[in-house]
């Protein structure tokens, strides 16, 4: 007689981290996945251009950090030269300017120790404390992380702690993987493999498998498996312009769009593994406004590349364009937080993760936030279904 074995549904960076977290504890440990390579959202495109679909950095001031550095998941680390490092940007008012408004500043500056609500919308709570001008800068400073239109009509406790993390002064926690986030899973898949996690590509589960299950997929996906119409979360809509070019000094590393709430930044400027010699590798996000089509959205963000890659359109050597709806991680409305979002224990030996579930962090980090605590739930219900070996 043997314990039963984990099932993981879902390769991407929830279901590794999971099938990791279970396989170390000595667990048997099977993941499926639908598609016939391994990654999920954290899948990068092929060399010589290494592109993401959205995010690619990560942030070290939290537990999913310590967790992937303790297996020496991150790899090493890469960062922009003294002179491209300078080169940052604010749009606001149609212009180009080298810092953000002073009282935005202000805001981050003295104001980094405040509270918010939960229950009250960050537009109404800044604008009372700061104005109505900064309120709206600020809501779209911070919507390279919400990938939200309007961001001011989440949460302000939920808004107030991502900009914190991104604005405040203190020492940088943010951090590039050289190779990007496709060498981290490439360094986890191995991980996987070496403590014996069987790996099943191509394999659509449509009915749950016996034995404790850890479900690591998007919700929608994740609503048809478990039949739960209650599996629904609020997401960003954007879209993403991923850009080559020739390299030029003018090129911007980093560009926030205070007057749309637009994001640029350069890939290749702290990891020239990810472009060819010679060029400068761009990812240009921008949120899609309510009832704007995806047409519009993307003459936008290329409008706004003219602004932060100028003449592009005379140097580009490989683009990509692409969009995101629903699949950007959790935000959070007035009176929610992360505890409100759908549970990660489903009863029954059945356990949810991803990025849009009751764990914190931002997008990728509340999958491996959520994943780890999945496994601890399947890891203690496969140590009740062990058998009474002495009869």
């Amino acid at each position: 007689m043997t314990k039963k074995k984990i099932n993981v549904i879902g390769g991407g960076l929830a279901g590794l981290t999971a099938a990791i977290t279970c396989a170390e504890a000595g667990a048997e440990v099977t993941l499926h996945e639908a598609h016939h390579t391994l990654g999920g959202r954290a899948r990068a495109t092929a060399p010589p251009y290494v592109a993401h679909e959205g995010a690619h950095v990560f942030y070290s001031d939290g537990p999913h950090w310590t967790w992937m550095v303790e297996r020496g998941l991150t790899g090493p680390l890469g960062r922009p030269s003294a002179s491209d490092a300078t080169r940052i940007g604010f749009l606001l008012d149609g212009r180009l300017r080298r810092l953000p408004p002073a009282g935005f500043l202000r805001m981050m500056l003295m104001g980094r120790n405040r509270k918010a609500p939960v229950d009250e919308d960050f537009f109404t709570w800044a604008t009372a404390l700061y104005g109505e001008r900064i309120a709206r800068v600020a809501a779209n400073a911070i919507s390279v992380v919400t990938f939200d239109s309007d961001t001011g009509r989440l949460s302000a406790a939920f808004v107030w702690d991502l900009l914190r993390r991104v604005f405040a002064p203190g020492p940088p926690a943010v951090r590039w993987a050289i190779g990007g986030w496709q060498a981290v899973i490439e360094r986890m898949i191995t991980r996987a493999r070496d403590l014996g996690v069987r790996i099943e590509l191509g394999s659509r589960i449509n009915a749950l498998p016996d034995g404790p299950t850890i479900v690591a997929t998007e919700l929608a996906s994740a609503r048809i498996l478990l039949g739960d119409d209650s599996l629904r979360w609020e997401s960003g809509d954007c879209v993403m312009f991923d850009l080559a070019v020739r390299s030029n000094p003018r090129d911007r590393f980093i560009c926030w769009d205070l007057d749309a709430g637009g994001f640029h930044e350069s890939y290749s400027m702290q990891d020239p593994t990810i472009a060819p010699s010679g060029e400068t590798l761009f990812q240009i996000d921008i949120p899609v406004r309510e009832g704007e089509g995806k047409s519009a959205a993307r003459e936008r963000v290329k409008a706004f590349a003219d602004r932060t890659v100028p003449g592009w359109r005379q140097r580009v050597t490989w683009q990509r364009l692409g969009s995101a709806k629903g699949r950007t991680g959790a935000l959070d409305l007035p009176g929610l937080t992360w505890r409100d979002r759908p549970a990660i224990d489903r009863g029954d030996g059945v356990f949810l993760a991803g990025d849009m579930v009751a764990a914190p962090g931002m997008r990728g980090e509340i999958s491996v936030n959520s994943a780890i605590r999945a496994a601890e739930g399947a890891l203690a219900a496969w140590r009740m279904e062990t058998p009474n070996m002495l009869g």
